[in-house]
């Protein structure tokens, strides 16, 4: 799945038919930043990490009695957060040695957890919603234990008649958290101070049912109760607190099917955000809708995964791949299939329809003087192995980060700095297909 074993010669940049399915009795699936893993969620209470290169289980994350709402992965997949409706998040330490990694910390709830996710700058830090409409920001670090909730205004009059809030997300800065409400508001608040500093009206969308980030955080999308996807363009700065009491967000684009009029489980941006996927609600297939950004948000095409109905698609962190899930509990793994292109690979070299005699030159095959090969083998070994290849190469992403000009709210993010650095490793553990 890494981006050096695509094809260099393909023109399609979507993925276009399904490579494989991984029986895993999941409701849905998240890949992890590096793209090496898929993490899926079951409604057991248990999770499931799939190695994508093997295509084979390779830990159980078995810690909750009821189902599993949602996954995250930390920045480097060295840390796994699960959520579940029997009111706990558990985060799971990968580099333990054992099948069923290590607990790094258990949070626990008065409510079901409905989802949660990693600050992007530090995994202990933790977004988290509650099915009864409550955000709250858990602080795992000694200097700021704790945990606060996100709530729209300090008076209590206010407090009792809010919205309930129905999705959170942190922003790929993690400078702000965008909060989606029942009644078609987008909040947006500084994670440093927990103040709002934005209130977003979108006219006609009813409920926010989901909220989406193009891989640089310029662009948002939004699922809503009106069957519509909606594409926005976000302010480069926010200020530091509320200066309008709301604002009417107008979308650059928006999606729908305008003929089966269907709603949307959920949407995902491509690796480079140039495309867009839409998994269908349709009881009755399994739809993928692609739309091309880069050409004014026009339709692409509709992929077709069977007739088990869709419950969930996210799209490869770095690669023209997707997966989506199907209500038997399937990993369908969709790809970008390109005919091979032989004549491309080497100079001189020519694609033929049938064979032909070859005739060899006088010295092609002659053997290499002893004394030049034995010190080419000396110089070979001397040279050191690089066993992670393109994996240790940085994103643009995480260049921009480095780059970025640290301020107060990166700071804070960072000061106790975790344990999630790019340089652990895996440990193999063989595990029981009846997992």
């Amino acid at each position: 799945m890494n981006g050096s074993n695509l094809n260099p010669f393909s023109n399609i940049s979507y993925p276009t038919a399904v490579l494989t399915s991984l029986p895993s009795g999941a409701s849905f699936a998240r890949y992890d930043p590096s793209g090496k893993y898929i993490a899926g969620g079951r409604p057991d209470g248990a999770a499931i990490v799939w190695d994508l290169d093997t295509k084979s289980s390779i830990r159980y994350l078995d810690g909750h009695v009821k189902a599993i709402t949602s996954i995250d992965w930390s920045r480097n997949s060295r840390y796994v957060l699960t959520t579940s409706k029997d009111w706990n998040i558990i985060i799971w330490d990968l580099a333990s040695d054992t099948e069923t990694p290590r607990r790094f910390s258990t949070i626990r709830f008065d409510a079901p957890v409905l989802s949660a996710s990693f600050h992007p700058r530090n995994m202990q830090i933790v977004l988290v919603l509650l099915t009864i409409g409550e955000v709250y920001l858990v602080d795992l670090r000694r200097e700021y234990r704790g945990r606060v909730e996100l709530v729209e205004s300090e008076d209590e009059e206010e407090y009792r008649q809010r919205s309930a809030l129905t999705v959170a997300r942190f922003d790929p800065t993690g400078k702000h958290i965008f909060v989606g409400t029942s009644h078609g508001s987008i909040l947006v608040f500084n994670t440093r101070t927990k103040l709002l500093v934005a209130r977003y009206r979108i006219s006609g969308a009813g409920i926010i049912r989901g909220i989406g980030f193009s891989k640089y955080g310029r662009r948002l999308i939004t699922n809503s109760s009106d069957r519509i996807l909606r594409q926005f363009n976000l302010p480069s700065h926010f200020p530091s607190q509320l200066e309008e009491d709301e604002q009417e967000l107008e979308p650059t684009y928006r999606f729908s099917d305008p003929i089966n009029k269907v709603a949307w489980h959920n949407m995902s941006y491509s690796s480079d955000g140039e495309w867009l996927a839409g998994g269908s609600a349709d009881p009755a297939t399994h739809k993928i809708y692609i739309w091309d950004i880069s050409s004014d948000g026009q339709f692409a095409t509709a992929l077709d995964g069977g007739r088990e109905p869709l419950l969930d698609v996210s799209w490869h962190p770095k690669a023209p791949a997707m997966a989506s899930t199907t209500n038997s509990g399937n990993i369908l793994l969709w790809h970008c299939p390109t005919p091979e292109r032989w004549g491309a690979f080497a100079g001189g070299f020519e694609e033929v329809d049938e064979n032909v005699e070859y005739e060899e030159r006088e010295d092609e095959f002659d053997i290499e003087d002893e004394d030049e090969m034995a010190q080419r083998k000396m110089r070979e070994e001397d040279a050191e192995v690089d066993v992670n290849g393109v994996d240790e190469v940085l994103d643009a992403r995480e260049m921009e980060l480095r780059r970025e000009v640290k301020d107060e709210d990166v700071l804070w993010a960072e000061s106790e700095p975790d344990e999630d650095h790019t340089g652990w490793k895996m440990k193999v553990i063989l595990m029981n297909d009846d997992s």
